[in-house]
């Protein structure tokens, strides 16, 4: 089932009673859901993504625009004939019920011609326990699963009325690293399994690009970037996209273009084309360093850190953004600890300009 947002938008009344104008959650949101894909709403707290989701399944009443499922405009549905499958972040399962109960409780609710027997509301609870994979856990109760085993409840409990479309508002921040992983991994093979529409809202990047077909970047309500997650790590429309995804996160810089060399500091670092004289914001992404004694780009060596097959060069430089850099290269590079300084040419592809005024990305060629 796809779904299209049409110049949707969320606005609450301000609280600051000095101040008259609205909150805008949600500005002016175009996007087309395609059929079967899982789509990631990332972007920091206060961005809008979970007002989004609500706005999406019904638990909130647009401001203005429309919202389709399918060819059918859903904008004035109630949330309970939308279809939708909502899951929480603090999972919402009825402590004294079992897993059984909680999964049942959706089918029970259905009344007129959704109505279902009890055996095939028993065989539809127990094909999503087995398909979450807690066939066994069906007698348990909240209490005694742990948070990975309560998460798939939640989510079982979400499929189980077979719903159009699949929403997940940040469904693994209560779990440990580890455990997100697992239940990311499961997530991904659930939603392509079951080939449902599925929107999933975290602000954790890493989670985004890892499950998403296609990820959407938001700020302060507006859409910033749509797009593959691969595409949009690579080529990131402006300075908060690219500085938003990214684990070590980017490197920014202050330079300058003069001449058609890109200048970070007083290092010339890289000859470009198609550019006239400005002053900008230079991204490198921390797998965009090479380790050259004789490179341009000549940075105060602070640590090294091996991590295995990579190893993380923190440095500094005086037209350095931020306070350290990161560089990671192969764990077979040879860094002379005991040097002061560590060198390094820069690859083209990892490099990213900026406007000073706008931070829009400004492209240019080798």
């Amino acid at each position: 089932m796809k779904v299209v947002l049409q110049n949707l938008s969320k606005a609450f009344p301000s609280r600051n009673k000095r101040v008259n104008a609205d909150v805008i959650a949600v500005r002016d949101f175009n996007f087309e859901i395609p059929d079967g894909k899982l789509i990631g709403l990332l972007g920091p707290s206060g961005c809008g993504k979970s007002t989004a989701l609500n706005l999406i399944c019904g638990l909130l009443t647009p401001t203005g625009g429309r919202i389709f499922f399918g060819d059918d405009d859903v904008t004035d549905l109630p949330p309970e004939n939308r279809g939708v499958g909502l899951v929480f972040q603090n999972y919402a399962l009825y402590p004294h019920l079992t897993v059984r109960q909680n999964i049942l409780f959706p089918l029970q609710n259905l009344k007129g011609e959704d109505r279902l027997s009890k055996a095939d509301m028993l065989a539809r609870a127990h094909e999503v326990a087995g398909l979450v994979q807690i066939g066994e856990l069906m007698d348990r109760r909240p209490s005694e699963l742990s948070g990975g085993q309560q998460q798939r409840v939640a989510i079982a409990r979400a499929l189980v009325k077979m719903p159009r479309i699949l929403l997940l508002d940040e469904p693994l921040s209560n779990l440990d690293a580890r455990l997100r992983l697992q239940t990311r991994e499961e997530i991904r093979r659930i939603q392509r399994q079951t080939q449902i529409t599925t929107v999933f809202v975290t602000h954790d990047q890493e989670e985004a690009m890892s499950i998403s077909d296609i990820i959407v970047v938001m700020r302060s309500g507006v859409v910033e970037q749509i797009g593959k997650p691969q595409d949009v790590y690579d080529s990131p429309v402006n300075l908060f996209v690219a500085k938003f995804l990214g684990t070590p996160p980017i490197n920014v810089f202050i330079g300058k273009v003069d001449g058609g060399t890109l200048f970070i500091g007083e290092d010339a670092v890289l000859d470009i084309k198609g550019i006239s004289d400005r002053e900008v914001y230079v991204g490198i992404r921390p797998e965009g360093f090479v380790l050259d004694s004789g490179g341009p780009l000549c940075c105060n060596l602070s640590r090294v850190e091996v991590m295995g097959r990579d190893v993380s060069i923190v440095s500094s430089h005086d037209a350095s953004a931020n306070p350290t850099i990161r560089s990671i290269i192969n764990a077979e590079s040879a860094v002379d600890f005991t040097s002061a300084n560590v060198r390094f040419t820069v690859k083209p592809d990892k490099v990213f300009l900026f406007s000073r005024e706008t931070e829009d990305r400004i492209f240019f060629e080798v």
